[in-house]
């Protein structure tokens, strides 16, 4: 009884900026639970060597290349989403980027460059995606937010703004489609093991830093998130919506003393 409460097999999952970092690790851990997935990315190249990763999956591994930042192309998706399923049970908004800059250094361009791809492309899938979500029947939404949407943090005030505004997005989506048996949940992790956080991780000063500030003082595992959004989209999650859970070493509840 237990592990049919975790099953997930045979579900439909779409994971955009599913070709590396934490998107990967979502892609592999739901292809290893049973689901078929879809992954999104800008790289043709990258997307192939991740399909090949996961090759060795029973269940299908499809990929679509696109800038979901880009209306159009996220069109395209949907439109291949419909044909390929015709319903969709579990949609995790993973993709993001972000330059750091203080407020007032940022260009139009760049600001709007943000949010098109940390927020807008969320919001548009979610809601041009309900027919399917509806027709899959108790699906969820999982927004890979960040603690950067919890408090203030060096990342920058642009993308803070957008990964609060996916928490706001999960809290309103959780109550407004209940009825429709979708739950919506949002996931913020601190910093993890991506080759993303390695770039910014690899000045020593702000690593000690960082670890100094994390309890449990050592940078997150790709698989301690991908293992909760893997629980989030189980039957044994089936009465959770509307939260959002940290995946952070206990950063941010950890106060000055």
């Amino acid at each position: 009884m237990m592990y049919r409460n975790f099953d997930i097999s045979g579900k439909t999952a779409l994971i955009t900026g599913g070709s590396k970092g934490i998107g990967f690790a979502i892609a592999k851990e739901l292809s290893e639970a049973g689901c078929e997935i879809l992954i999104v990315g800008r790289n043709e190249n990258q997307l192939s060597k991740t399909c090949e990763s996961l090759s060795k999956s029973k269940f299908p591994v499809y990929s679509f290349q696109a800038d979901i930042s880009i209306e159009s192309e996220r069109k395209n998706l949907i439109d291949f989403i419909e044909k390929t399923w015709g319903k969709l049970d579990v949609l995790v908004n993973n993709v993001g980027t972000n330059i750091r800059k203080k407020i007032h250094e940022y260009s139009e361009d760049e600001i709007q460059s943000l949010f098109s791809t940390n927020l807008f492309s969320a919001i548009d899938l979610s809601r041009k995606l309900l027919p399917l979500l509806k027709n899959a029947n108790n699906s969820s939404v999982i927004n890979i937010s960040s603690v950067a949407g919890l408090g203030h943090l060096k990342t920058g005030a642009i993308y803070g703004m957008t990964k609060a505004a996916l928490i706001q997005l999960s809290k309103n989506l959780a109550v407004e489609w209940a009825s429709h048996k979708i739950r919506v949940n949002a996931v913020a992790p601190w910093y993890i093991d991506t080759p993303l956080a390695r770039q910014v991780l690899k000045d020593k000063a702000y690593l000690s830093e960082v670890l100094n500030n994390t309890p449990m003082e050592r940078i997150g595992k790709p698989e301690e998130v991908s293992g909760l959004v893997r629980f989030l989209c189980s039957p044994a999650a089936g009465y959770i919506t509307g939260q959002c859970i940290a995946v952070d070493g206990g950063f941010s509840i950890n106060l000055f003393a």
